[in-house]
């Protein structure tokens, strides 16, 4: 081993020497009188501070200089204490007491928000107390500028200590600064609370029509930053009604044409949400076209390709949910020469989505021309959307077979290939329609190299053996190499190879013994292998039923894989303009601060639902006698009438008193009470599979409620898909569930549900659900038998209504979010008289709106529609135009009223929406909506 030689050695002491020497002269400046060495000695220390050199020794000699009153050598001194803070605690405490005085000069605003805005940058829990009391005299100050830097510094601390600043109360303080009369104030406490919000979990900025009006006011004054976060906080916003969603989107429209993209975009967020508040069909057409011309304008040549590939992103999820804002200027999308790869592939998704019959032509000769360029990668993508377009117009698709065939014409390889794994899929859409380019498919077989291009034309091969006639040489050529071949390209060679012996007997003997024999003995591929042992063992016992099942039908594909599913596509636009609809994925699936936060605020809920541990244990306590913890949706504050409320409370007494006095028996009617409801929750799915209609009630549609990729509580298990519905039957309240496993080798059973506190106090009679065990592969439907008396929570309810459901299985916890109509809700005994509906109609405190249900239905059949869902006709009158004004009155299962009049026409239906809590408003329409439309 060679030992280093003297020159080397020699070098590395100069270089400590010298370093060392350079550490001194610096030291040296610093401790001079002369405010230019001083800032001169820090530049340099900054200068190596960013080039990754330790300068840390020097911390003393920097934090002498803070007590210093040239502003210049103060920055640079307090950039330095922030980096180097984290590092050394203690020596950063040296550096409060200055910290403090700066934040208290009198004589200069900036020195003051310079001090709190670095105090908010040390993020050291050590100091963070000692700054508490300069910060609560900064978000005071008489200048905006140090109130809004306080405002940001609160968020940065609350980071670091979050105890500590809701003891101290800095949380009100900054909630008092969406008063302050400054619009840059109001904007960085919008942004401060959002901040603390996300980091919290719970609700900071409480949004109501005040709170509104004081952010669309401050951002008309703000900058471009403070915009935004004005922007964030209203798309957070639930409107009451139409009309104020339609005045919001009039003050946030201006925003659309600002300059600063992110600005832009956030104006589409809250356009395309608000949008969905508005009942009439031409101010949503008006308002959507209000974003054509500015998205347009964020894909100008002008703009970086970055901005243009965000916009792109954006874009293709606005336009999956509304089209029609670009549909009419495809032009914009087509690819530029020197457009990079990534900027050309997402304009060929956007125009795969917006074509359609009418512009299918000018698309097409567009694509036609990027199949001739040199980017294998674009070539590909052009080729397959043609065939996206094919699949997605059937009138069209002739016209995209034939450019799909002058691309085979080319004898371009990658061209051919991409276009044989295209066409593949158009046989499927429109099987035997397009036969006449199998021919000069056939002629390219020598030039496929890709595999799924390979299995693409053995697929084709095997669907026309009856067309092609020598598909039985053209099949032995592909057998000749079947053990080297991917196993996909082996899958489609035995199946079409079988195609041929099931159509074509004597052509097909020999190959396929050969291949079952190779597949069963010499494939290592355990799928293979088993598909070759049961196509072999169907031969030799029921050929005709191999063959029925090899040439089984098909599902018909179409082009919603391309497609995102709804739910996710509403989270992505509540997040248009952010990373996570550049990713088209949850936040919290890529953010780990976000989702720890989400996941301990459900943890936080399930506790106060259940022991996991113990929801097997028996039935859940009753919480009918507890009438202290309701909420105010159960609370009679709404009443107009003290003779209605006074018959709704003794009605609740009565019952009560009737169930405590079952409760109370003896001390065994509990256990009879629950064997009782076991035995009744085993009989109730049969009676009612059996007899769905036996009460008339409509029926609402499963909605799927866990996905099969979504984990447990444990993160042990996934691939349990679940559907629910709650249902009424009769003076019933069921909950229907469906489970489908889809794993492969695990089995689901010992299923059990909990709720969690909600306003109308709803809770299963038994935990345990009575299911049989749900194998790989197979589905099972349950019933469970809903009661009135659980716990209430102290919340109105929102739209979408839903019920946070705990599910136990035999493997993990499910914790899912059931979704429920208000129609379900209704009393079938609580009818309402004509003078309590009077009364009622007349009081001042009633929520009242007027909507307008769009669709045709016989007024016969609505009147029967509404009664058999407990909607009780009160009375009928005429106006002088004949006109017939139809009032009705529900109750719900906690006593409360809800009234409608109802004007019928031939194309929709006018209401008057009368309630006593306006939440319950668009609960009701929407359930007005259920009963008249469903069966």
């Amino acid at each position: 081993m060679s030992r280093p030689s003297a020159s080397t050695s020699s070098s590395s002491r100069s270089s400590r020497s010298r370093y060392g020497k350079e550490v001194k002269e610096l030291q040296d400046a610093l401790n001079q009188n002369k405010i230019e060495s001083k800032r001169d000695a820090i530049r340099k220390i900054i200068d190596a501070m960013t080039r990754g050199k330790d300068v840390s020794m020097l911390f003393p000699d920097v934090a002498k200089n803070m007590e210093t009153s040239n502003l210049e050598l103060k920055k640079l001194v307090y950039l330095y204490i922030i980096n180097y803070a984290k590092i050394m605690p203690d020596l950063a405490v040296m550096a409060v007491n200055s910290f403090r005085k700066d934040a208290r000069d009198k004589t200069n605003p900036f020195l003051r928000a310079l001090a709190i805005r670095t105090m908010g940058c040390i993020r050291v829990k050590l100091i963070t107390e000692y700054l508490l009391d300069p910060l609560k005299e900064s978000i005071k100050d008489e200048d905006s500028y140090v109130r809004k830097t306080a405002a940001i510094c609160i968020s940065k601390l609350y980071d670091v200590s979050p105890e500590l600043i809701e003891e101290q109360g800095l949380l009100k303080l900054l909630e008092n600064l969406l008063n302050d009369g400054n619009a840059m104030v109001v904007a960085n406490a919008v942004c401060a609370l959002l901040i603390v919000q996300e980091s919290k979990g719970t609700t900071m900025l409480q949004l109501n029509p005040y709170t509104i009006q004081k952010i669309l006011t401050a951002m008309n004054e703000c900058n471009e930053w403070g915009v935004i976060y004005c922007l964030d906080a209203l798309a957070m916003y639930i409107p009451e009604d139409g009309k104020e969603a339609e005045a919001i989107l009039e003050r946030v429209s201006p925003r659309l044409n600002h300059n600063n993209p992110g600005v832009v975009l956030s104006a589409c967020k809250i356009m395309m949400k608000f949008l969905d508040y508005l009942q009439n069909p031409e101010t949503i057409r008006q308002n959507a076209l209000k974003m054509t011309a500015p998205l347009i304008s964020l894909l100008s040549l002008g703009k970086e390709p970055e901005i243009q590939y965000v916009a792109l992103k954006n874009i293709n999820l606005i336009i999956q949910k509304r089209p029609i804002i670009i549909e009419k200027d495809i032009k914009v999308f087509f690819c530029n020469f020197n457009d990079p790869i990534y900027i050309k592939l997402q304009k060929l998704e956007v125009l795969s989505k917006l074509a359609n019959n009418d512009n299918i032509q000018q698309i097409l000769h567009e694509l036609k021309e990027y199949t001739q360029e040199v980017d294998v990668e674009f070539v590909r993508k052009s080729v397959r959307t043609i065939g996206r377009c094919a699949i997605k117009l059937e009138k069209a698709a002739e016209k995209c077979v034939t450019a799909l065939w002058e691309c085979l014409k080319t004898k371009v390889n990658y061209v051919v290939m991409e276009s044989i794994i295209v066409i593949r899929d158009i046989f499927r859409k429109y099987p035997r329609k397009y036969e006449m380019i199998l021919k000069d498919l056939c002629e390219n077989l020598k030039s496929i190299e890709d595999p799924e291009a390979k299995a693409s034309m053995i697929w084709i091969i095997g669907e026309y053996v009856d067309t092609i006639e020598n598909a039985d040489s053209l099949l032995g050529n592909f057998s000749e190499n079947f053990k080297d071949e991917p196993a996909n390209v082996q899958h489609q060679i035995l199946v079409a190879v079988m195609k041929l012996f099931l159509q074509r007997p004597n052509d097909g003997k020999e190959l396929i013994h050969n291949l079952l024999k190779t597949a069963t003995i010499e494939c290592e591929n355990p799928d293979l292998r088993d598909r070759a042992y049961i196509y072999w063992r169907m031969l030799s016992t029921d050929p005709e039923l191999a063959k029925k099942i090899v040439f089984t039908e098909r599902p018909t594909i179409s082009d919603s894989s391309y497609t995102i599913e709804n739910e996710l596509l509403d989270k992505l636009i509540e997040n248009i303009g952010n990373l996570s609809s550049v990713y088209t994925k949850k936040p919290e699936s890529f953010v780990k601060k976000l989702r720890d936060v989400l996941n301990s605020k459900i943890a936080d809920k399930i506790d106060d639902v259940y022991d996991q541990d113990q929801l097997m244990e028996g039935r859940p306590e009753d919480y009918s006698d507890q009438q202290g913890g309701s909420s105010n949706i159960n609370e009679n504050n709404y009443e107009t009438s003290s003779q209605i409320q006074s018959q709704i409370q003794q009605s609740q007494v009565q019952q009560v008193t009737q169930k405590i006095d079952l409760l109370d028996l003896d001390e065994n009617q509990p256990q009879q009470q629950q064997s009782q409801q076991q035995q009744q929750q085993q009989q109730l799915p049969t009676q009612q599979i059996q007899q769905p209609n036996q009460f008339q009630n409509i029926k609402i549609p499963f909605a799927e409620v866990l996905n099969s990729n979504t984990p447990g509580s444990q993160a042990q298990i996934q691939g349990l898909q679940i559907e629910a519905a709650f249902q009424k039957y009769g003076d019933k309240i069921v909950l229907d569930l469906k489970f489908t496993n889809k794993t492969q080798d695990k089995t689901f059973s010992a299923f059990g549900i909990k709720f969690n506190k909600n306003p109308f106090k709803l809770q299963p009679d038994a935990i345990e659900i009575q299911c049989q065990p749900v194998f790989p592969g197979s589905t099972q439907i349950a019933q469970s038998s809903i009661n009135t008396n659980g716990p209430a929570l102290e919340e109105p309810p929102q739209m979408p209504y839903k019920i946070q459901v705990a599910l136990k299985t035999n493997l993990d916890v499910f914790y899912i979010f059931i979704p429920m109509s208000l129609s379900v809700l209704f009393s079938n005994t609580a009818s309402i008289t004509q003078q309590k509906f009077i009364e009622l109609s007349q009081a001042q405190n009633m929520a009242r709106k007027q909507e307008v249900l769009q669709i045709q239905i016989d007024p016969l059949k609505m009147k029967e529609k509404l009664e058999r869902n407990y909607f009780f006709l009160i009375g009928v009158r005429k106006d002088e135009r004949g006109v017939e004004l139809l009032s009705y009155a529900a109750t719900l299962v906690n006593g409360m009223p809800l009234l409608v009049n109802v004007i019928h026409t031939p194309t929709a239906i006018n209401l008057q929406l009368q309630v006593p809590h306006p939440t319950l408003m668009p609960l009701l329409y929407q359930a007005i909506g259920f009963i008249l439309t469903l069966n």
